[in-house]
């Protein structure tokens, strides 16, 4: 692959970026200004956006595969349906970003905020999420099975329809999360903060691993007081 084309320190215009997509070549922008441009359905593949301004920027189907978002500010971005296939995400501020229908399948996810963002319906095969914010965002029918979930916040988040069967929760939180129809068969959730969790249907819990200290949180919402 061709040596990545560096972009330092610009006010990107649309016609500017339009341009460089089409040389099919990957770009390196760095420190850029790309607040509220309208990128949709370009070819990114490849691409590296560090240390730039994405706010409000568009990348409705758009073609991201294997491009990297380094230290971002991407806050009430739209990605709808974009293709972020092998993407690495990290150290960005994606706080109420627009996902839906966005393919994440073998994407990358580590230290950065999805605070209300919406991820509903995305393809998320063999994704890898780590000390990441998701708050209040919302993940509905994604499947976790069997993954290793580590310094992942997920309080007051909609992960309704969610699959947690056999993962590891490490230093996680479902606090006061939303966990409708919601499996977490097999899961070892000593790791995780529990707090507010209703036990609707204590079936989807069973088989999972929890501390003495989660059995006493959770038997309290239910009323039940344990000495």
């Amino acid at each position: 692959m061709s040596k990545p084309i560096e972009i330092v320190e610009r006010s990107l215009d649309e016609e500017d970026i339009r341009s460089m997509s089409e040389t099919m070549l990957p770009h390196h922008i760095k420190s850029c200004q790309l607040e509220g441009k309208d990128l949709s359905r370009l070819n990114f593949s490849g691409w590296t956006f560090e240390a730039s301004s994405l706010v409000r920027t568009k990348f409705d189907s758009a073609q991201l595969e294997g491009s990297r978002f380094i230290r971002c500010r991407a806050g009430h971005a739209s990605l709808e349906a974009a293709n972020l296939s092998e993407a690495v995400l990290s150290n960005s501020d994606f706080n109420n970003a627009n996902l839906r229908r966005a393919k994440l399948n073998q994407a990358e996810i580590a230290d950065c905020k999805f605070t209300g963002a919406d991820m509903s319906s995305i393809a998320a095969l063999a994704i890898k999420l780590s000390g990441s914010i998701f708050s209040a965002a919302a993940l509905p029918a994604m499947s976790f099975r069997k993954q290793v979930l580590e310094r992942l916040d997920f309080s007051m988040a909609d992960l309704s329809r969610c699959d947690f069967r056999d993962a590891i929760l490490r230093e996680c939180s479902l606090r006061e999360a939303n966990l409708v129809d919601t499996r977490f068969e097999g899961a070892d959730l000593r790791g995780a903060d529990v707090g507010g969790i209703k036990l609707v249907d204590a079936r989807k819990f069973k088989g999972a691993i929890i501390s003495r200290q989660q059995a006493g949180q959770l038997l309290s919402e239910l009323g039940i007081l344990v000495r």
